[in-house]
């Protein structure tokens, strides 16, 4: 994900030699100057002419900038709390936070490999579904499949959930 902010606006008079800064604090280190010469209609004097600088940052470092799921984790509940009290952007960015990725096919399902064992997660209506996997590295015979209700803290979920099969 790439960050972008204007990080300087530099304003100077087409043939006059003064310049207007407005600057705010430089966040990323690396730099890019995009020219652009405003066009005025050909009635206008050249004195009138103005030539703007953009000085930009783009920084692909997720960490500088507060994400969306940082914003959704910091609203998390207490983790004593049950789960039905937790909005849904902040149950998916917690699942995320858990090492989960989440289905393309069914948004409600949540798929995560550990080294021991992988499961899918399904959201439904009532319930919280794992599935571990026997496909995983774990030596299971079958699937094993375990239900949670909503009405169970988070920390309960997430020690039996990551406790594995």
């Amino acid at each position: 994900m790439s960050a972008f902010s204007v990080s300087k606006l530099i304003i100077t008079d087409f043939l006059s030699s003064t310049t207007q800064a407005s600057s705010t604090s430089t966040k990323f280190p690396c730099f890019s100057l995009f020219h652009k010469s405003l066009s005025f209609p050909h009635s206008i004097s050249h004195s009138q002419r103005k030539i703007v600088t953009f000085v930009s940052s783009e920084s692909s470092e997720a960490e500088e900038l507060p994400t969306v799921e940082d914003e959704w984790l910091n609203r998390l509940p207490d983790k004593n709390k049950p789960l039905y009290s937790h909005s849904l952007p902040c149950i998916e960015a917690w699942l995320r936070s858990l090492g989960f990725s989440q289905s393309r096919e069914d948004r409600a399902v949540w798929l995560i490999e550990k080294p021991d064992w992988h499961a899918q997660l399904s959201l439904d209506v009532t319930d919280l579904f794992i599935r571990y996997l026997k496909s995983g590295p774990g030596n299971l015979e079958r699937d094993v499949e375990r239900r949670f209700s909503y009405a169970l803290s988070r920390e309960d979920i997430e020690n039996a959930i990551l406790g594995g099969p």
